[in-house]
């Protein structure tokens, strides 16, 4: 076992916007190390939400991104041979990282044309409370309200 927890990394805050929640949000969109890449994507999507729904768009990927987060999710527990679905609370750290992480993953299984596209029809959906991410969150509350008989199994 670890001899002590690693200290935590903090986030210098994104140029535009000065949040640090952007800045992990664009980390999380980046592939092959192309932040600035990333970045544009971002702000662009960012700029067509603004478009679309007429109000502030960080505003909007802020409510999308809180209608994703899960509050609930089961967890593996092995009990004398049999495995069980364990609900338990989520982490306010991982709820964020787990939010990004589906806003991202369904954005890019959508079928626009491009990543921009993609995002801002993404955070659009999710700010209505409608979407794939906001449906795997769901989904992820049911199956943990499904197996809350066996919540006595938390460790």
């Amino acid at each position: 076992m670890r001899k002590s927890k690693p200290k935590k990394r903090y986030l210098l805050p994104d140029p535009k916007f000065k949040d640090t929640l952007v800045t992990r949000f664009v980390n999380n969109l980046m592939l092959q190390g192309k932040k600035n890449l990333s970045y544009k994507t971002f702000y662009d999507a960012i700029e067509i939400v603004e478009n679309r729904v007429g109000e502030n768009g960080l505003d909007t990927w802020k409510k999308a991104l809180n209608n994703i987060m899960p509050a609930v999710e089961v967890k593996s527990r092995r009990v004398g041979g049999a495995t069980f679905q364990v609900p338990s609370e989520v982490r306010p750290d991982r709820k964020v990282s787990l939010g990004i992480k589906w806003m991202i993953r369904y954005a890019k299984m959508r079928n626009e044309k491009t990543m921009v596209e993609r995002l801002a029809g993404e955070i659009v959906a999710a700010s209505k409370g409608e979407g794939a991410a906001v449906k795997k969150k769901d989904d992820t509350h049911r199956m943990a309200d499904a197996n809350k008989a066996f919540s006595h199994f938390r460790f």
